[in-house]
């Protein structure tokens, strides 16, 4: 990681960005929240506590890419 010589005044790391831009979109989307069970056809069952962290992971590489300036491969 890279170190702030500012002693924190106000700068952040690109970690720290990446990490609030995680939380937003996964906040959009609803993204690694249980679903709520309801009456008729439901959709794709719930992925393992494992599939979910792995997504996690992986949209946070894909937010620390956009944030360094690298851009998302599709």
């Amino acid at each position: 990681m890279e170190s702030v010589g500012n002693g924190g005044l106000g700068v952040r790391s690109k970690e720290d960005i990446a990490l609030d831009l995680l939380k937003f979109v996964a906040g959009s989307t609803g993204f690694g929240r249980a679903t709520v069970p309801s009456t008729g056809f439901s959709g794709a069952a719930a992925a393992k506590p494992e599939e979910q962290i792995n997504q996690l992971l992986e949209l946070y590489s894909r937010c620390l890419s956009v944030v360094d300036g690298k851009g998302v491969k599709a």
